[in-house]
């Protein structure tokens, strides 16, 4: 019997790539994300079925898991995706902005986990795979909320392998690097404010990501190693994605943290 992976944020990017690999690969996938009416890709394509799913509508996740179940009998995978980046000065970000980002990256991913473990529970067996960033392990200027939330990601999904390994599930945490998706458009919070001294740190910021030169990595890659991550068989818990994740996250590992802060200032001064 085919096996069956469950995708939140589906609709673009590493999800929606994510959601083609493993369906080129034979598998059943539930791709889900917030309108599967505007979807024009993958409703077209066997085995593969969309769901309303909004991370923060718990109702939503719930009715997803339940018709993915019934449609496919059994789901063996979760990637939790859907997420998002809110990167600006602390001090001029709102605080609805501040809790949505929260609320998106975190609580929404504990959400959608806590509704399938049951399922896996009983089957004593799945696969959790939730998207961390190499900014789960180390941080650039200006993103003490996107940061927050995959600091937070990271140290959530560590612990929940001792326990899920007691009912049979693997969990698994993926770290990209730099990715080709639309981060910098619907994905993207990115507030400015007014306030002249962040400035100068903000423009440098800009042009740094803006560089032609910067290794970025096309979604399908990450695609490939989600699917390695969930049928390696192995207890591996974190799976690095693009050149520049190793090469940022070798260096963070290897350098004390006035070393890290003077490399990456420099990046910024260019």
């Amino acid at each position: 019997m085919k096996k069956t992976i469950l995708i939140t944020g589906a609709s673009s990017g590493i999800g929606k790539a994510t959601a083609l690999h493993f369906q080129k690969l034979r598998w059943n996938v539930i791709a889900t994300m917030r309108s599967p009416e505007k979807e024009t890709e993958l409703n077209n394509l066997e085995n593969v079925h969309l769901e309303r799913l909004d991370v923060l509508d718990l109702a939503s996740i719930e009715t997803a898991i339940s018709n993915g179940i019934s449609k496919f009998g059994k789901i063996d995978a979760l990637l939790n995706n859907a997420g998002y980046g809110a990167y600006g000065p602390l001090e001029t970000f709102p605080r609805e902005n501040i809790v949505r980002q929260f609320n998106t990256n975190v609580i929404g991913l504990i959400d959608v986990t806590k509704a399938i473990i049951p399922h896996f529970r009983k089957n004593r067996s799945g696969v959790i795979v939730n998207i961390s960033s190499i900014g789960g392990q180390m941080t650039f200027a200006l993103g003490s909320l996107y940061h927050g939330t995959k600091f937070a990601v990271e140290g959530i999904s560590e612990s929940l392998h001792y326990e899920m390994a007691a009912i049979g599930v693997k969990v698994k945490i993926i770290e990209p690097g730099f990715i080709a998706t639309d981060f910098g458009g619907r994905s993207f919070d990115f507030q400015t404010g007014e306030i002249e001294d962040y400035q100068p740190m903000i423009n440098a910021l800009m042009k740094q990501w803006q560089n032609p030169n910067n290794t970025v990595s096309p979604p399908s890659l990450v695609a490939e190693v989600i699917y390695n991550s969930v049928t390696d068989g192995t207890n591996q818990l974190r799976y690095r994605a693009g050149e520049d994740a190793n090469f940022l996250l070798d260096n963070r590992r290897k350098m004390t943290d006035e070393e890290f802060f003077e490399m990456m200032n420099n990046k910024l001064e260019k």
